[in-house]
Order: C-alpha cells, then structure tokens, then sequence
C-alpha cells in the first residue's frame, strides 16, 4: 500500500504541475513551487537507479547475473516563513520506509541546528549522495563501517580564516541505532566532524558530490576528520548491522553488560582541479570497553558468540572527466576487520566509467570490480546503472 500511495502522488503532482515539468530540465523537481510572498517554497522530485550485477567465480568458472531496481526514492526540500527554516524529506519507495525527515533552523550568523532523521556527518563517501557517486556504488569501506542515518539534533557551524581558508564543524548528538527505531535506546551516538578547505569553497557544494563536473579552475581541496562515540550499540555495526539479540531464543539473557561501547575515527581528503578528482578515506572502529566478543549462554546451557563488526579499512579513489563528459575512475579499497571477530580481510580493485547526460540527474555507469577475500575464491563483479532523477 505504501508503493502504491507514493506512485499514486507522483502520478497526481505530476498532473497537478505539468506546467513546471515542461519548463523544468533534470533534476529541477517534478514539482518546484515558491509562493507569491516567498514565505514558503516546495520542491518535490523523483528518482529512480536501474542495475545489472554479472559475477564470475574463478574457482569453479561459474557466472550468475541479475538485474533489478537498486534505488527508488522520492524525495524534497524547501523552506517555511524564512529561508532560514529550511526542510529536507526523502523516501524510499522501493523499500517502504522513511530515509530523511530533518528541519534545519539558521538561528543565528553562521550557525545552524538541525533536528530529526538524517545522514550523520561520518565518512565522506558516506555524506555523497548515492545519485552522485563517481562510481556505480559505494565502497567496502562504506559498507562496513559507516556511520550512516540516525535520529536526533545537530548543531552546525563555520568560518573563515583570512580570504578563503573556511573551516566548518558538526556535532551530533543520537539515538545510536541508526534508521527509524522507535522503541527507546539504551545508549547514545556523540558525533564530531571538523571540515578544512585550505583553498575556500568548492564550485557550487563540489566537495560534497564526486567527479569534477564543476571543470575547477583552481585547486580545491577538503581535508576532514570524524570521531564518533557509540555508547552501548545493540547492533553488531553501530547504526547498521545485525542486532545483537538475533540468534538468541531469550533476548531478555542480554544484560546492559553485554552492549560495548564503540569508537570510530574517520579521516578523509578531497581534491579536484580541471576534472581530475580524488578522495581518500580511513577508518578505525573499536570497542571501548572490552572485547568486540560478546558470549551470551542460553538457558540450555547453549552458548552463543557474537561479534561486533571492528577494524580498520582505507579507500583511495581517483578520475578524470574529459571535456566530452566522458569519465574513467579507479578504486582500492582493504579492509582487515580484528582478527578476534574472525571476519575475512578484503581487497577490492575496481575500475569504472560514467556518461553524465545531465551530470548526475542523468548518467550511465559501469564498473568492474576484482575481490580478493581471505578463505574465499576470487570473485569479478561486472555492474552497469541508469541514474533519473527529475
């Protein structure tokens, strides 16, 4: 009922506003309103991702492939009274669920609040947008650590040393344990992100999307740094991942002894200059108070062990946008999560390329990808992806 509610909207506004989706090239929104006083304003947009994956198996020479709707969101934004007040939604059509629902109030000067659901400020490639990666998906770095979405207030700030040197800070305070829990935590997540543009700003919110579609003229660089303090995580990721209750018959055998307390340190760069492009992350996540094993025993005497998911990765990330809008870009990426978890060391190489039609609101992207696991077999994955967004 939800998907057919959300297309049911698009149907109707799309109707409602044809005016605007005949004046409005990609990415423009289906519908992009501002009231005659400019005391509000509306933009409400759709966008859908297209993908086939092919995987080869070296060891048995075996192949399988699909193809199916990766990503399917609507999506708006807008501001209320003032442009001061400013709204963000997103939903995830093809899942069923809420992705983003914040408020963003520029109380004063350079310093702004927000409140509800949305991105935390961790890894870098995290905060890009998924319609606005470089390649056809994130990377194993992402995956495995990210902070990604949670509930709660952030407190947003900025500044300029001399002409250009902008230096911008987040802190975030949440529920810990990622999207759309509604029962109460038992902890918290304390974020802290500090953002150096020795150079000043990139051209038109560049350091914040991949591929340097801007062409910068001039050197641009973000140098960047995250901690992030999750107290008692019940899920074997932080925001993401298993709960640490799955598996057990008796959930109520897990005492607030048996929650760690996870840190995780990110650090990034970011650079363009002429279409020429690349990033840089690490990360570090660790169990502040104990063992990342936790052993739960079962009222049969069975004993469950259970992992949180810590380590280390780094992921370096390079490409070139030639002047026909044509891009190549190559990815590694290692991760070696803590021998204690017994989860596998990976390597992945990736080689990729992208068509921007109309930058990232229209594009066609492939990859190909070689991933060298610990105990397992090599693995080739071959992607190809349509981006809309309208």
């Amino acid at each position: 009922m939800k998907k057919i509610f959300a297309l049911f909207f698009i149907l109707f506004a799309s109707q409602y506003f044809a005016q605007d989706i005949t004046n409005n090239p990609f990415g423009k929104g289906i519908i992009n309103v501002i009231s005659k006083d400019s005391s509000w304003s509306s933009k409400v947009a759709f966008r859908f991702q297209t993908r086939f994956d092919g995987t080869y198996n070296f060891a048995d020479s075996t192949y399988t492939d699909r193809a199916y709707v990766r990503r399917a969101r609507i999506k708006g934004n807008g501001y209320a009274f003032s442009p001061r007040l400013k709204y963000k939604f997103e939903y995830d059509v093809h899942n069923g669920f809420v992705l983003d629902a914040v408020i963003k109030w520029n109380f004063v000067g350079n310093w702004s609040v927000w409140f509800g659901q949305t991105k935390l400020p961790g890894n870098i490639e995290r905060v890009f947008s998924s319609q606005k990666l470089q390649l056809v998906d994130r990377s194993l770095l992402n995956s495995k650590f990210t902070l990604d979405r949670d509930a709660g207030g952030q407190l947003r700030h900025h500044f300029t040393i001399g002409k250009n040197f902008l230096v911008r800070e987040i802190f975030a305070f949440s529920q810990g344990e990622g999207l759309n829990r509604k029962s109460q935590s038992i902890g918290h997540g304390y974020t802290g992100r500090i953002e150096l543009l020795p150079f000043g700003k990139f051209n038109k919110k560049g350091d914040y999307f991949a591929a340097d579609l801007k062409r910068e003229k001039t050197p641009k660089l973000m140098l960047s740094a995250t901690y992030d303090y999750n107290q008692k995580a019940e899920r074997l990721r932080g925001q993401m991942g298993d709960y640490l209750s799955d598996g057990l018959e008796n959930s109520d055998l897990l005492q607030p002894s048996s929650f760690r307390d996870l840190e995780s340190i990110f650090i990034d760069a970011h650079f363009k200059l002429r279409g020429f492009s690349f990033f840089g992350e690490y990360v570090n996540k660790r169990t502040a108070d104990g063992s990342p094993l936790v052993s739960i025993t079962e009222e049969d005497g069975t004993v469950v062990n259970q992992y949180y998911y810590t380590g280390s990765a780094f992921n370096l990330q390079m490409g070139y946008l030639m002047k026909n809008n044509w891009e190549v870009a190559g990815r590694f990426t290692q991760v070696t999560p803590e021998a204690i978890t017994l989860y596998n060391n990976i390597n992945q190489y990736t080689l990729g390329f992208s068509r921007y039609v109309v930058g990232h609101n229209l594009k066609v992207q492939g990859d190909v990808s070689l991933s060298q696991e610990a105990t397992k077999d090599n693995v080739v994955l071959f992607r190809l992806q349509t981006e809309f967004n309208f």
